[in-house]
């Protein structure tokens, strides 16, 4: 594969991830936010998801969508049952926690959020903390229609969360890249990275024209779907972009856009990426997502299990 000219490498990760805490200084947590929980009374144990170095998180709550939860807590208490300590959530569940309006109000929704507060956000944030989870990424798709103001949010919310990096897919309605043009300057603005995921339309070069844009574009790098669409290995794509990776999606898919099959099954090459991530000291989270389907008497809970096991064994 020919490469085009390397993208420029704007900031050093470490360099970043301090701006970003300093960044979240701002958003100290009220008094309110000091709530108990009771997962301290049935986890006496924290979890440790992260491996010889290597930062194992699970994307909340797509990866348990069988349990059918849309609900923090619960999805917390799941969350422990896999001994993961670091997840990247979705907004759903968290706007149902701080009383947003229904996702279905387009309207209300945005107008609601244009003056929202983050107390909210900030006893969600207590409530993970508090049981050994972190917060590493904040899900939501920054869209052409929406406000500064609605944006502002998503990055506040974002940070009150503690995350440093938003993740979304990388626009498909953006041909002359107005808009990860917008978004990069907005990121800019918050000091938070947005991470652009793929699916198996993603090629070698298709995160560029974002990345040259700004420093604060970077990479949601699902490893199953650039596998299954390329036929390619990810290896050359994440060390090509070493700097400007936010976050990986670990799955296992053929090629060929084939199916998502249980790890190791598969044509992606899940445990050298995560070995190259222990060798090169990587700062950005490896995160599962379960895809494949769950067997018969088994479960989402048991299976990501199974998913970060097969991390444990890639990395002993």
């Amino acid at each position: 594969m020919k490469n085009q000219k390397n993208v420029p490498v704007h900031f050093s990760r470490r360099k970043f991830i301090g701006t970003s805490a300093a960044a979240l200084a701002g958003f100290s947590l009220a008094p309110s936010a000091l709530i108990s929980s009771p997962t301290h009374s049935v986890h006496t144990q924290k979890p440790n998801s992260v491996i010889n170095g290597v930062k194992i998180g699970v994307i909340v709550p797509y990866a348990f969508r069988s349990l059918q939860s849309n609900s923090a807590e619960e999805l917390l208490e799941a969350v422990l049952e896999t001994g993961i300590s670091m997840v990247e959530l979705q907004i759903p569940p968290a706007e149902n926690f701080v009383g947003a309006p229904s996702r279905d109000d387009r309207e209300r929704l945005s107008a609601w959020r244009e003056s929202a507060g983050m107390e909210g956000y900030q006893e969600l944030r207590q409530l993970y903390n508090d049981a050994g989870v972190d917060i590493y990424a904040f899900k939501e798709a920054i869209t052409h229609e929406m406000s500064d103001a609605e944006c502002d949010y998503i990055f506040n919310a974002a940070k009150s969360l503690g995350a440093w990096q938003v993740t979304m897919e990388l626009p498909r309605n953006d041909s002359d890249g107005t808009l990860t043009n917008r978004i990069g300057q907005l990121a800019e603005k918050h000091q938070v990275m947005v991470a652009y995921h793929n699916h198996t339309q993603a090629n070698f070069n298709f995160w560029d024209r974002a990345l040259w844009q700004s420093e604060y574009n970077g990479l949601n790098l699902d490893i199953g779907h650039y596998v299954a669409g390329t036929n390619d290995s990810p290896i050359p794509l994440i060390e090509r972009h070493w700097e400007h990776i936010g976050s990986l999606h670990l799955k296992d898919r053929k090629i060929n856009n084939g199916d998502n099959m249980p790890w190791g099954e598969g044509d992606t090459p899940i445990a050298e990426v995560l070995q190259l991530m222990r060798d090169r000291n990587a700062e950005f989270v490896a995160t599962i997502e379960l895809e494949y389907p769950i067997p018969d008497g088994s479960d989402a809970i048991q299976e990501i299990k199974r998913c970060l096991e097969f991390c444990k064994n890639a990395l002993s």
